[in-house]
Formats: C-alpha cells, sequence, structure tokens
C-alpha cells in the first residue's frame, strides 16, 4: 500500500496493547458480530445495553486508547442524535406530560433505541480504526474471503481519497492567495467551477494511474496479500468474548421478553 493509505491511518493509534495485536481478520469479525448483537437486542432491555456499553469501555482500556480521542471520533453521529432528538415531539399513542412538555412514549423509545444502538456500533467502530491500519483492514477481509474485486475497489478508494484531498486542499490555497474563496450561495458559480475542475484532475490522474498499472502488467486482478500465518485459536477466542458478551445479553433479553 501507498502514499494514498498515510493520510487515513492518521486514525490508527500507535500503540502496543493486546488489541492491536490481534489479527485484522478477528478484529472485522469480532466488530460486525458485535454490532448485530448489539442490533437484535430488544430497545426495553436497559440491562442489556449496560453490558455491552462495558464491554466496549473494557476494550478502550484495553487497547490504551485516550478518552478524548474516542470522543472526538464518536462526534460523526451528531447528525443521527439530532434525528432522535425530534421523534419523542413527533411520534404518536401514549404521551407523557411533564416539565410544560408533551412527549410520545413510543417516541422516547425510538430515540433511545437509535442513541443507544448508534453510540455502541459507532464506538465498536471508532476502536476497529484506531487499532487496525487501512492495508490490515484490507488484508483482513481477504482472509475473511470477501470477493476480491470488492476489496481491490475498497483499496483503490481508499488510497486516492487521500490524493483526491490533498488536490482540492491545493485548489483552495490556490483560490485564497488569489483573493477569491467562494462559499457563500451568491457565489455558487465559483463552487460549481472548483467542483468541476476537481473533477477533471482526479479523472486524469486515474487515467495516468491506469496506465502506469497496465505498463506493469495489470490484468483487471489485484496480486493476492502476503500470507504471514493464520491466527493462533487463543486469538480467535480472545476476539469471540466482546460478541459473545453481546449476542449472550441479546438472547437472554429476548428470552425474558
Amino acid at each position: 500500500m501507498g502514499g494514498g493509505h498515510a493520510g487515513l491511518d492518521a486514525l490508527r493509534v500507535d500503540a502496543t496493547s493486546p488489541v492491536h495485536r490481534l489479527a485484522p481478520e478477528i478484529k472485522i469479525a469480532a466488530t460486525v458480530a458485535f454490532v448485530f448483537g448489539v442490533v437484535a437486542t430488544p430497545r426495553e432491555a436497559v440491562w442489556a445495553f449496560v453490558v455491552d456499553a462495558v464491554v466496549v469501555l473494557a476494550v478502550i482500556v484495553a487497547a490504551r486508547l485516550p478518552g478524548g480521542l474516542v470522543a472526538r471520533r464518536m462526534r460523526i453521529e451528531i447528525p443521527f442524535l439530532a434525528f432522535a432528538a425530534f421523534m419523542p415531539f413527533t411520534g404518536g399513542g401514549p404521551r407523557l406530560d411533564g416539565f410544560w412538555l408533551s412527549l410520545s412514549e413510543p417516541g422516547l423509545w425510538a430515540a433511545w433505541n437509535i442513541v443507544v444502538k448508534g453510540t455502541l456500533g459507532v464506538a465498536a467502530s471508532v476502536v476497529l480504526a484506531a487499532t487496525t491500519p487501512v492495508a490490515g483492514l484490507l488484508r483482513g477481509l481477504d482472509r475473511l474471503h470477501v470477493p476480491r474485486v470488492v476489496t481491490a475497489i475498497a483499496g483503490f478508494m481508499i488510497r486516492y481519497l487521500a490524493i483526491v484531498t490533498g488536490e482540492a486542499h491545493r485548489m483552495h490555497v490556490a483560490r485564497q492567495s488569489r483573493g477569491y474563496d467562494p462559499r457563500w450561495l451568491w457565489q455558487a458559480r465559483g463552487v460549481a467551477a472548483t467542483a468541476g475542475t476537481l473533477f477533471v484532475r482526479s479523472y486524469e490522474r486515474g487515467e495516468r494511474v491506469y496506465l502506469a498499472m497496465l505498463a506493469r502488467g495489470y490484468d483487471g486482478t489485484m496480486p493476492p496479500a502476503l500470507d504471514d500465518g493464520a491466527p493462533a485459536t487463543s486469538q480467535w477466542l480472545a476476539g469471540a468474548t466482546v460478541p459473545l458478551a453481546a449476542w449472550g445479553a441479546a438472547m437472554t433479553a429476548l428470552a425474558l421478553a
């Protein structure tokens, strides 16, 4: 993996921890299984979500991730939280009155469902991204037998997202150096021109990269990743503790419902 990964690998937190040392495929499988376990949990089982939250916090501590960093990265879910905040006011059914407010009881449960499950899912994803490099994620997907065409497309997207972002930043600096920085509605023509120029530059760069790949023998498929050995059974058992805890809480909650 080349320089295109450098910018996105900034998400990874350099540390020496048991979570960092786990094989990428184990962390990917554990994260996906954990999220499905959280989604399968009935929204009324508050205690089960407490168990899930404790599990996630334990993993964050084991990975030696700073709490402030995790909190900052979880701000990505703010739009979903804002959407959930309106549901108690717009939902129907029985209503709860108090403190000059009339809130929908089904709306409150729906908002709680979105907030708690979204927060736990985002937290698990943050841990995965902070403990696994981009190349490791792609290698892990390969080992989980995700179709190679999918991982190849994902690899190209990740590699050149940083390049396109850098190109957009250089264009922004160039506009500012000329005293022109369109950002308002009445400057839409300037914004559209910038977007068009960025698209053309990205397309041309993609053409040059493709021709360079053909010159190096690219035949439409990516070469197989180097195999550094299958992870030990002990690693799989360690990674399985997280989704097993989530699914255990979910199954218990469903049985008690």
